[in-house]
C-alpha cells in the first residue's frame, strides 16, 4: 500500500491506498480544476492542468551523470545541464529564442536515447521527458508556476520514516487512522496552530456527543 500526500497552500491530505489511477481519481475526483504538481507517475495524466516536479528530474539526471558508463554519464550530464539552465530562465521570467532553440535540439537528443539498449535508466528518463515534454517546460511560458512539489515532499518525509520504523499499518482501520492523524497534524502545522490543542478539543467534543469541530483557520506567522 502506498502513502499518498496532496498538499495545497494551507491544507495537507494523507491517504493510504494502492498506487493506481483509480486511487487518484477517488481523492481528487473529476471535478478537480486546479493545477496538479506531480512526479512522473502516469496515473496523473488524466488531469489537463498538470505540472511536473523538476527536482525529481534533476535528481534522476544527477544519478546518471555520475555513472561509470560513458554514454550514460553523457546523457545524464546533458539532461542536468539543460534543466539547470532552464531553472535560471524561469527565475528570470523570460523565454528567449535561445531557450526554444536549446529545447528543440534537446528534444532530438532525447529521441536518440529513447531506445538506448545498454541502459534501462537512460531509456526510462528519455521516454519520461518526451512523454511529458509540453508539461515539463510549461513554466517557461508561465514563469509564475512552481517548479517542484517540495512542500508535499517535506510533509511526507517523516511519515514515511514512521511507517518504516513501525512496519506500516496492519488493518484498513489503522491505515485510515494514520491518514486522518497525519492530515490533521500537518494541516495544523501549515496553518501555524497547535495540532495537539485541536485534537484535545476534538476528543472533548466527541465525548460530549458533539460533532467534530472544523479545522482551525490559518494564523499569520
Amino acid at each position: 500500500m502506498w502513502l499518498w500526500v496532496f498538499a495545497t497552500a494551507n491544507t495537507v491530505l494523507f491517504c493510504v491506498g494502492p498506487r493506481t489511477r483509480q486511487m487518484v481519481m477517488d481523492i481528487l475526483t473529476e471535478e478537480f480544476a486546479g493545477w496538479l504538481m506531480s512526479d512522473g507517475l502516469m496515473n496523473y495524466r488524466t488531469f489537463s492542468k498538470r505540472l511536473r516536479c523538476w527536482a525529481h528530474l534533476i535528481r534522476k539526471a544527477k544519478g546518471l551523470s555520475v555513472s561509470l558508463d560513458k554514454d550514460t554519464k553523457r546523457f545524464g550530464s546533458r539532461v542536468l545541464e539543460v534543466l539547470e539552465y532552464m531553472v535560471e530562465e524561469v527565475k528570470d521570467g523570460s523565454d528567449p529564442p535561445a531557450a526554444a532553440s536549446i529545447l528543440e535540439d534537446f528534444q532530438g537528443y532525447c529521441e536518440i536515447y529513447r531506445d538506448y539498449p545498454p541502459s534501462e535508466k537512460v531509456r526510462s528518463l528519455a521516454v519520461e521527458l518526451l512523454n511529458d515534454w509540453d508539461v515539463i517546460w510549461l513554466p517557461l511560458r508561465s514563469p509564475g508556476l512552481p517548479l517542484t512539489n517540495n512542500d508535499a515532499e517535506r510533509a511526507l518525509r517523516h511519515w514515511v520514516i514512521a511507517r518504516l520504523i513501525s512496519h506500516g499499518t496492519r488493518t484498513a482501520e489503522g491505515s485510515q487512522v494514520l491518514g486522518v492523524l497525519a492530515s490533521v497534524i500537518e494541516t495544523c502545522r501549515l496553518r501555524n496552530v497547535s495540532p495537539w490543542d485541536y485534537l484535545a478539543k476534538v476528543i472533548a467534543e466527541r465525548r460530549k456527543g458533539n460533532p467534530v469541530p472544523p479545522l482551525p483557520a490559518p494564523v499569520a506567522a
